[in-house]
């Protein structure tokens, strides 16, 4: 069980009032937010919209502004992990500054930590952390980022690897993604790291190259080994692969497995200090990665999290297996299985009594003065804010709403290769529920 909160680490809900409704924000590239300025000539923002929304017969306090802007996705280079529907760094940056008074050595955790945005963020910035989530993908993407080896070391590692060797058999069909001697380099890397995990000798190294070849199996440039496919964050079938071949008269080229891997690598630790790997490295000793139903999460112990910051699946929006089969063939693991784990349903009902199993549990763990930033968003054509379901769901777990902070922004989140206009289809805002735990 991980115990050991930080007692001091929280704000009160008048403090998160105070903030939200003054917020102000530098303008220049990649500024962190600033509160509590509301006067400072630089760091004027469009004054946060206040309003009341009645759920259930109960008012609830929204704040709107556009609280982390397109002109700071300039989060560190860390976060440069692509998987589908992941929120931005900047997203739980902003809630770690206004919802703890300091980070280091607060408790930080995510339920649904998907490519671990939440827990990375907040091991940069020293507070402990633990994450959950049925995919077993996720702890394969941030396990090696908290523990990150340097570039020499990952450059030294390749150069032993003989991936031009006669591989063992091919157990499917992926001609339509990688050309023979590409697919040869990494049928000989998957055999190379699934011997290693066998023999528990896989280290940092292992786990890092392993992390960057996982995220380089697909994607829409020559930075990944396969033919021009889809977005990275995703990976498309086979049948629908043969398609757009044939309609961009492409074949897949031959790529150079290990230099992309030590290009992405190098790529991924421009931006780490010396301080931040510390920082990182402290963080690793004490994580505590979970496969468990967000609902029943054992290993945490009671009134011991400082703070959540998480975002659950939108009932049936995206399917986080069917699109990582290709990550699961890479790493051995049963994209069907893995399925039939995660909560994905078009059943509002469903949704909600997941939740609220959800709300009950991280009640149980967060500890008395702490928080839980719970992200979500519009669905079904916009027709439906589910921010409005789960407040009332936070509230009889036993939590307090203190507001519901909207993020308001002027894009799509949907990735303009998609072809899709601005405000028109997808997820169009952040919608974070803050619930806080009063003390007895």
């Amino acid at each position: 069980m991980l115990k050991m909160a930080n007692q001091s680490a929280g704000v009160a809900p008048q403090q998160v009032d105070a903030a939200l409704r003054s917020f102000s924000l530098r303008a220049e590239a990649n500024a962190q937010p600033r509160l509590f300025e509301a006067d400072d000539a630089l760091a004027q923002a469009p004054a946060t919209r206040v309003d009341l929304v009645r759920l259930q017969g109960r008012s609830y306090t929204r704040y709107v502004n556009e609280f982390w802007t397109s002109r700071q996705r300039g989060g560190h280079s860390l976060h440069e992990i692509s998987y589908r529907a992941c929120f931005k760094a900047e997203l739980p940056r902003f809630f770690l500054s206004v919802l703890l008074r300091q980070a280091d050595g607060a408790l930080v955790y995510d339920p649904f930590m998907g490519r671990g945005t939440t827990l990375l963020e907040a091991a940069l910035a020293g507070a402990r952390v633990a994450g959950n989530d049925a995919n077993p993908l996720s702890e394969i993407l941030l396990r090696p980022r908290l523990e990150p080896p340097e570039a020499t070391e990952v450059a030294r590692r390749l150069e032993m690897l003989r991936l031009d060797d006669t591989p063992p058999p091919a157990d499917m069909d992926l001609s339509m993604f990688y050309a023979p001697g590409t697919l040869r380099q990494l049928l000989n890397l998957r055999e190379y790291l699934r011997v290693r995990r066998s023999h528990q000798a896989e280290d940092a190294v292992d786990r890092w190259i392993r992390m960057v070849a996982t995220n380089r199996l697909s994607g829409h440039s020559t930075g990944f080994f396969s033919v021009y496919t889809l977005p990275p964050n995703q990976a498309v079938s086979p049948e629908r692969q043969r398609e757009i071949n044939t309609r961009r008269k492409q074949t897949p080229p031959e790529r150079d497995v290990k230099g992309i891997i030590l290009k992405k690598t190098r790529s991924l630790l421009r931006r780490l200090t010396a301080p931040e790997r510390q920082r990182l490295q402290q963080a690793a000793r004490t994580v505590l990665l979970m496969q468990d139903d967000a609902g029943n999460t054992p290993r945490l112990a009671d009134d011991s999290v400082d703070l959540v910051i998480t975002s659950p699946p939108f009932l049936n929006t995206v399917q986080y297996a069917q699109d990582n089969w290709l990550r699961c063939w890479f790493n051995h693991l049963d994209a069907a299985s893995i399925a039939r784990r995660i909560t994905v349903t078009s059943s509002l009902e469903q949704w909600r009594d997941f939740i609220g199993q959800v709300m009950h549990e991280l009640y149980r763990v967060v500890r008395p003065g702490g928080w839980v930033a719970f992200e979500v968003g519009e669905v079904r054509g916009g027709t439906l804010n589910l921010d409005e379901i789960v407040a009332p769901l936070g509230e009889a777990a036993g939590f307090v709403c203190a507001g519901i902070a909207v993020n308001s922004q002027q894009f799509t989140k949907t990735a303009n290769c998609w072809g899709v206009e601005n405000n028109t289809r997808g997820t169009n805002t952040n919608r974070i529920v803050l619930l806080w735990k009063e003390p007895a």
